[in-house]
């Protein structure tokens, strides 16, 4: 018998929305954060030969040798690598969560990613914008408002089909809870996107916009995978 897989929307930006750690939407309003402000940027920020080796565990190797890599400096995120293949991986903070999220500003998460071409070129400009933002030292509601305005004068690339990640690093922390991480592709899709939510008998979830917090109009579709990046098998039903 086939182990039993699921898959799972959030109506958000980015990758880490819909990790192990989605639960933040229905925490989100009454719980109260441990994470109320950004730590000291250091805190954020790796060695740059440990982040480079991070950000490729993101994908497999036939994937991930051939990429570029972005590592994040003091002002945001700067080309390490340069790439052959056109995917390009890096090394996600927690500020890509929802804004309304409990651990907006954890400086443990760490979330691989390595982008196909499409999302290179759609996906990963969002990325690095909220990353100078933050680094710029913007509050929360700063960066809500001014991802609000670019997605309202429609200056955000518009989402290209076939666009999608991979997030299979055995490396990965993408929440304080349970057991951290889960080994799954991210596709993004432009938002109102209908995959049959809400019928009786859907896999298929989707999260509450108001919750979420994400102005950007993007929708995610994750699918957990069977193994990690280097081809250890996942243990289905653990995360």
């Amino acid at each position: 018998m086939k182990p039993k897989m699921f898959s799972l929307i959030v109506l958000g930006c980015f990758a880490l929305l819909a990790a192990p750690g989605a639960s933040w939407a229905a925490r989100a309003q009454d719980a109260k954060s441990p994470y109320p402000r950004m730590a000291p940027i250091e805190q954020y920020r790796m060695e740059r030969s440990a982040e480079i080796a991070l950000a490729r565990t993101a994908a497999p190797a036939s994937i991930s040798n051939n990429a570029g890599v972005m590592v994040l400096g003091r002002h945001g995120y700067e080309t390490a690598v340069s790439g052959k293949n056109g995917f390009i991986c890096v090394v996600e903070r927690a500020w890509n969560a929802p804004f309304d999220a409990p651990e907006f500003w954890n400086p443990k998460i760490r979330g691989p990613d390595c982008y196909n071409p499409q999302a290179v070129r759609s996906i990963l400009p969002l990325i690095l914008k909220r990353a100078e933002w933050a680094l710029a030292g913007l509050s929360k509601d700063q960066m809500r408002e001014r991802a609000k305005a670019l997605a309202e004068k429609k200056e955000l690339p518009p989402v290209e089909p076939g666009a999608m990640t991979y997030m299979m690093s055995k490396e990965a922390y993408l929440t304080d809870e349970g057991d951290h991480n889960m080994s799954h592709l991210m596709f993004y899709l432009p938002k109102g996107t209908d995959w049959g939510v809400g019928p009786h008998g859907s896999p298929v979830m989707q999260g509450q916009k108001d919750i979420v917090g994400t102005p950007e109009p993007i929708t995610e579709f994750l699918i957990p995978v069977l193994r990690w990046s280097d081809g250890t098998p996942q243990i289905v039903g653990k995360h």
